[in-house]
Formats: C-alpha cells, structure tokens, sequence
C-alpha cells in the first residue's frame, strides 16, 4: 500500500486535538483503542497547533482487529471520519464498525 492509497480523514469534529485546525493536519492518524472504542491514537491535546501546513491526514494504522474496514491491520475503510468520544476516550474514529 502506498500512501496515495490510504483512507483519508475526511472530517475530525475534535476541537481539543492539536492537530485539528480547519480539518486534521497531521500526515497520518493512529486508530487504537480498547474496550469497544475506536480511539484515535494521535490525538494530543495541547493549545499549540501543529501538523503539516495542508490538510492532508490519511490513516496510518489501525489496530482494531475487529473492524470491519481492518485487514491485515491496514484500514480499507474509503475514508475516515473522527469525533469527540466520551470519558478516557477523547477522539473517537467514527468509521469503525464492529465485525
């Protein structure tokens, strides 16, 4: 896979993440999570913005075995999308869909 053929993030509503200013800037996102969530990895919440100048943000990799868009630990969802989650779990990919 290259990286023309990564999911993109096609949207990221999480407004305490530094890397999302006007869409997520950071080249590629982590998708994690344990306990039933699909947690976005590379969410880090600072007040400094960072990331790359263009919104670009792809999905890097995904260790949720047990999507329905995981194979071989590579997400084959179209695109992404990320939000807010709830308690512990602050960013949330909201493509994940249980097997």
């Amino acid at each position: 896979m290259t990286t023309t053929e990564m999911p993109a993030v096609s949207s990221c509503t999480v407004a305490g993440c530094s890397y999302n200013h006007d869409g997520c800037h950071a080249f590629a996102i982590t998708v994690s999570g344990v306990n039933g969530t699909a947690d976005c990895g590379t969410f880090v919440p600072l007040d400094t913005k960072g990331g790359l100048p263009k919104v670009v943000a792809q999905v890097g990799a995904c260790s949720r075995t047990d999507c329905v868009h995981n194979q071989q630990l590579e997400c084959t969802a179209s695109d992404v999308r990320v939000g807010p989650g709830s308690g512990d779990h602050a960013a949330n990919c909201l493509t994940y869909q249980q097997r």
